[in-house]
């Protein structure tokens, strides 16, 4: 009975590894969608227009994606993405002013899990990436009609994301998800912080800018 149960383990085992070496194993996504946008804030800053502004925001706006995985199991999908969200930066306080169009682009590294099987027509999924996020310089015209321009930056971000994807065919799908990517701009200093054994430092309050995506997207699985 022993002998008989390990040689039917072993014949569906041995049908199973060929049939999903055999399926599409690599997945090329696009995404568009909306995405929802928050600041960080200063000290108060006293501008050309006699306002006092404290907080530098991204606009709401349109975004999309392009992704790239590969399955390594039938469930783990390690991959990359690539996104952009076309927005506006404005600074706020006393008064809000757009000071213009800025591209914010996100370079992520990720991990994903897909669940069910790999032929299910649904497939629900989680994913964790780490990368970074670029802020596009800003040319502008300052409230004394002077041509300036605000320095790019990049940043370090991760991301986490959920969502569905629904297959109609073995080889194309469409996705359906949401996504968080958190951004460290910079840290503040919050007090101080004393310890009988290591004495008194500063203790730092970090602040992000946040991202809040949701998305839809076609699939291509080759």
């Amino acid at each position: 009975m022993i002998r008989r149960t390990a040689w039917i383990l072993a014949l569906t085992m041995a049908l199973a590894v060929p049939a999903f070496a055999q399926a599409p194993r690599i997945e090329v996504t696009a995404n568009f969608g909306w995405v929802f946008s928050d600041g960080v804030t200063g000290d108060g800053i006293i501008a050309g227009d006699g306002n006092v502004y404290n907080e530098i925001l991204l606009t709401d706006s349109g975004t999309f994606a392009v992704t790239f995985g590969v399955l390594a199991t039938e469930g783990a999908e390690i991959g990359f993405q690539f996104s952009r969200q076309f927005s506006e930066l404005q600074v706020k306080g006393t008064a809000t002013s757009t000071v213009g169009s800025m591209a914010v682009d996100g370079y992520h590294g990720y991990f994903a899990y897909n669940f069910g099987a790999f032929d299910s027509p649904l497939r629900p999924y989680v994913m964790l990436g780490l990368g970074a996020t670029h802020y596009d310089g800003v040319d502008f015209t300052s409230s004394l009609g002077e041509q300036r321009s605000t320095p790019g930056g990049t940043q370090f971000s991760t991301t986490l994301g959920a969502g569905v994807k629904v297959y109609p065919a073995a080889n194309f799908g469409v996705k359906l998800g949401a996504r968080w990517t958190p951004t460290f701009i910079k840290s503040d200093a919050a007090g101080w912080w004393c310890d009988p054994w290591y004495g008194c430092y500063v203790v730092g309050d970090a602040q992000y800018s946040n991202q809040f995506e949701f998305v839809g997207g076609l699939v291509l699985r080759f």
